[in-house]
């Protein structure tokens, strides 16, 4: 589930933690903290579906205590629960590696009840809402609708949630854009194993990307000092300066993954977590030292779909 481009986020995030704890021995292992922070991001998943199927079930619940009351209206007697019998919901309900995770992470002890409430009655006052319950049957892509709408325009947007989230997972700041990626592309793929959030093969570039950027950090800081030109090194953002080395280290080490897609990449990376000015500033180092390199003979690629 988790792309390379997410891994190599991880990596540069973990690698940024290092550098300003600057204490080594707070991450003797940093392979193993790597994994830390895959499982928190498994289990800050894990709560986020969980929260959007709450929201939508709560419909069932609501009906239930308004024809409890002791003199119910006709209203409180049609509650519509056309959502909580949607049938993406169910199709994430049901399955299996879902079903487990509530098990052993137990993410609904930390859900607040009163906050799902709140979404759900914002949510059955809009259009949408209204929309997809008088609509006859059931559509495949309006079913997903719903559940796209509940969380990525009223949960993810709600500070109150934002808040509930953070709350409960410090990693969401690094890893919000992440998750909602990771569920949106699961409302597409609701069959997919949410305890496999990374693949062996992935889980191999994501060990190989850090330890080789651990064990080249002299040597690639060595090939990109020529390079800064009235720079120096020392005054450089440490994030661009990761960036830039784990970039030279995939050029290298990373015989499978073309050249361009690792330029391309991290100059991306460098745009959405850096300055400003970070991504053509990245782009111009990396460009400029892979001419260099390919002139030297010290790059070689293999045939990517050949390999794949």
């Amino acid at each position: 589930m988790i792309s390379r481009r997410n891994i190599r986020v991880k990596v540069m995030q973990l690698l940024y933690m290092m550098d300003s704890a600057g204490e080594q021995q707070l991450f003797k292992d940093p392979v193993h903290e790597l994994q830390k922070q895959l499982d928190k991001s498994r289990e800050l998943f894990i709560f986020l579906l969980t929260f959007l199927t709450e929201v939508a079930r709560y419909a069932e619940t609501d009906a239930r205590k308004k024809a409890s009351k002791h003199l119910p209206s006709a209203d409180d007697l049609n509650v519509n629960i056309k959502a909580a019998g949607n049938e993406l919901l169910w199709q994430i309900m049901e399955n299996e590696s879902f079903k487990k995770a509530q098990e052993t992470d137990r993410p609904l002890l930390n859900i607040d009840k009163d906050l799902v409430k709140s979404v759900y009655n914002e949510l059955i006052e809009t259009e949408e809402y209204k929309t997809y319950i008088n609509q006859l049957g059931r559509d495949k892509k309006n079913e997903k609708g719903l559940l796209d709408f509940i969380f990525n325009t009223l949960m993810l947007p709600n500070e109150d949630v934002e808040s509930h989230i953070e709350e409960h997972f410090n990693n969401w700041d690094d890893d919000g854009e992440m998750m909602q990626q990771l569920v949106n592309n699961f409302l597409q793929k609701p069959t997919q194993d949410t305890k496999q959030m990374i693949t062996s093969e992935k889980w191999i570039f994501a060990k190989s990307l850090l330890t080789t950027m651990m064990e080249k950090k002299e040597f690639t800081l060595e090939l990109i000092k020529p390079k800064l030109k009235n720079w120096d090194a020392d005054r450089i953002a440490v994030l661009d300066m990761i960036i830039m080395q784990m970039g030279v280290c995939e050029l290298l080490y990373f015989e499978t993954i073309p050249t361009k897609v690792t330029i391309n990449e991290y100059i991306d990376l460098a745009k959405d977590y850096s300055t400003p000015q970070s991504g053509q500033f990245v782009n111009g180092i990396l460009d400029n030292l892979h001419k260099e390199l390919m002139a030297e003979g010290k790059i070689h690629k293999v045939d990517f779909k050949q390999k794949r």
